[in-house]
């Protein structure tokens, strides 16, 4: 259920496709307010990511206005970055040969992220739920995180749960308990920022240092 591309090893079965749903909780892109609005970003590779060949497809609120819209398709097309290869946009897009037309859809979103618990339904096209892992000893929800303090465009920190994802259309793909990432993107023009992420934070609390 590992995602290899973390951990800078080969895709599990030798390809890989990948569905991101999120909700902007705060933000803007130049003078545009994007705050409350939802997005997804379908995509697919033949082979390794970095080999490239894949296919997009951007999907977007349709309770953005004609401002909102034209936005929110630059940012997830990559198109937003000051600088290539700054976050996963603009990285996926590059490896990119085909996008299929950008859709404009009511997105359903609900997401918990300490829980790690998702469900996402875009009307004929996505539905999609994360769960925890569960302890196989005790069946209690396995609590497991990934820390990337440098040298990732995605994010600093993510909950890692199971997802299983079905999709139609033009992207057609499933996949039942893979690797899902619960996290915060946090982005400007420049790309990624990179704040401390948890487990730096509480590592730095537990040095000796910190409890003198």
């Amino acid at each position: 259920m590992n995602c290899g591309c973390q951990f800078n090893l080969p895709s599990t079965h030798g390809y890989c496709q990948s569905a991101f749903v999120g909700n902007i909780v705060e933000g803007h892109f130049n003078e545009t307010p994007l705050a409350g609005l939802k997005w997804a970003g379908l995509y697919k590779w033949p082979g390794e990511i970095a080999e490239g060949h894949g296919k997009r497809q951007i999907i977007i609120d349709e309770r953005a206005d004609a401002a909102q819209r034209v936005a929110l398709e630059t940012i997830i097309s990559g198109g937003a970055c000051a600088l290539l290869m700054s976050n996963f946009f603009s990285v996926f897009a590059s490896t990119c040969s085909e996008f299929c037309e950008t859709l404009f859809l009511p997105i359903s979103l609900e997401a918990n992220l300490e829980l790690r618990t998702a469900r996402v339904d875009i009307a004929g096209i996505m539905s999609s739920s994360g769960r925890p892992i569960i302890n196989e000893f005790n069946g209690q929800p396995f609590h497991i995180a990934l820390a990337r303090p440098s040298g990732s465009f995605e994010f600093t920190y993510a909950e890692i749960g199971l997802g299983t994802t079905s999709v139609t259309g033009d992207m057609e793909m499933a996949f039942e308990d893979s690797c899902a990432h619960f996290c915060v993107h946090h982005f400007n023009q420049d790309g990624l920022i990179r704040e401390r992420s948890r487990l730096t934070a509480w590592l730095e609390r537990m040095s000796p240092s910190s409890r003198q």
